[in-house]
């Protein structure tokens, strides 16, 4: 049996063992929208709990829309330009108009970068695009405290000003806040590092329903949505697309109620139910541009983790073309493997405030912890292979093969778009 995984830009061809019994899980095939832009304008003029963009821009003199960074593959180029014509046949000025980047605590995006993340050249000629920096203390407004949890809420000004705020994103698993999207794009997309730091520290990624596709009694999911509240009235743009990157559903209106009608859309399809463990699981971290860096990587190997047997083994590829990640995260995954995970996840559970990226490197431990995790990759250098914390390998054929052995299974699950399809057992 012959089967691709998404990797870098296209697919890393895989060949089984004659005997092996592969399960290939994947999302339920969505119909593709024959006319997206026309499903855009549709959405735009009946929205979930809102009035039609048009009828939301009358009156107001400033917009900001936010959009997620290079990491995630928004279809950026089918909605910015209706929505940004909405505004300014609402009479907002093109002037007053900016296009934020979420980029959370990542780097900015920028030159050709930044022309094909927002792809399409009549946006940036039109009106400005940014990027937010969450460690410039002058660009975000302090709004206090959640009641909750006491989480620092301070979010970026260009947002918190603007008479007309909207969110755009791509809905989908995510392997701490359930689903991305919606509220997500705004903490911890444009929010400033102490915000960020604190609903990150290791309280929150340790909590039990801190975990892919849950939002109940979810902590960050929780304080997502009352930081959203805080910062009042607050519209969002979901999409969500299939494996050729298409555009299969999109919804705009009020924040929350939006993102919740495009989370239960996906559901359906992401959340795959398996009858079965597995001793031996193949993945991937859902190739370019999600596995642009090792930070990312992460994503792939905590996803899978309710069909593994325990002590199984979990074969991951990412091309990491950009290497590890940020500095911050590097530092971490230095300090895990100095200190071994034991001693590492106690060093977190001591503070408040985690470092910045930390909190990535204590979700790894999950896999880590569950069994063996191998990582193809021809990104890494020697020295970052060495800190990955996990074996890495040359030949995912060779490690399939040998993993099959080792266990004397013979079936294997292969997950060919990594995390963007969550399989649970039952």
């Amino acid at each position: 049996m012959d089967f691709g995984l998404s990797y870098g830009k296209g697919y890393l061809p895989v060949r089984l063992p004659d005997d092996a019994r592969a399960t290939v899980i994947r999302k339920t095939p969505l119909p593709k929208i024959p006319d997206p832009v026309d499903a855009i304008r549709h959405a735009l003029d009946l929205p979930i709990g809102a009035a039609p963009l048009k009828a939301l821009a009358r009156g107001k003199r400033s917009a900001c829309i936010v959009i997620c960074d290079i990491t995630r593959p928004v279809p950026n180029h089918l909605f910015l330009r209706p929505m940004i014509e909405d505004l300014v046949a609402a009479d907002i000025p093109p002037e007053r108009i900016c296009v934020l980047i979420a980029t959370g605590l990542h780097r900015p995006n920028e030159g050709a970068e930044l022309e094909e993340l927002v792809g399409d050249p009549w946006v940036t000629e039109h009106v400005r695009v940014i990027n937010h920096f969450a460690r410039n203390d002058a660009e975000h407004v302090d709004l206090g405290f959640t009641s909750t949890r006491r989480t620092p809420v301070k979010l970026d000004r260009s947002l918190v000003e603007a008479e007309l705020k909207i969110v755009t994103g791509l809905v989908e698993p995510h392997f701490m806040a359930g689903y991305s999207g919606g509220r997500k794009v705004i903490a911890p997309g444009v929010a400033h590092a102490d915000t960020i730091r604190t609903f990150h520290n290791a309280s929150f990624m340790d909590h039990p329903l801190a975990r892919a596709c849950n939002l109940d009694g979810n902590p960050l999911h929780e304080e997502q949505i009352e930081i959203v509240r805080m910062l009042g009235e607050v519209y969002a743009l979901n999409t969500v697309i299939d494996e050729d990157r298409a555009l299969v559903h999109v919804t705009f209106g009020e924040v929350i109620a939006s993102h919740m009608a495009a989370v239960d859309f996906v559901r359906e399809s992401t959340e795959i139910k398996v009858p079965r463990r597995f001793k031996t699981i193949v993945t991937s971290c859902a190739g370019y541009p999600l596995d642009k860096t090792y930070y990312q990587t992460v994503k792939g190997m905590v996803t899978p983790l309710d069909i593994l047997e325990p002590g199984g083994t979990l074969i991951i590829a990412s091309e990491c073309s950009e290497g590890f990640g940020s500095p911050e995260f590097r530092e971490c995954q230095a300090r895990l493997v100095q200190m071994g995970p034991d001693a590492f996840l106690q060093s977190l559970l001591q503070k408040n405030l985690a470092d910045i990226d930390e909190w990535q490197s204590q979700k790894m431990l999950e896999p880590v912890r569950a069994g063996r995790v191998q990582l193809y990759s021809t990104g890494l250098k020697d020295d970052e292979r060495r800190l990955t914390g996990v074996d890495m390998i040359d030949s995912v054929e060779r490690a399939i093969d040998e993993s099959l052995s080792r266990s004397g299974d013979r079936n294997l699950a292969v997950i060919p778009e990594g995390p963007y399809v969550v399989p649970f057992y039952g």
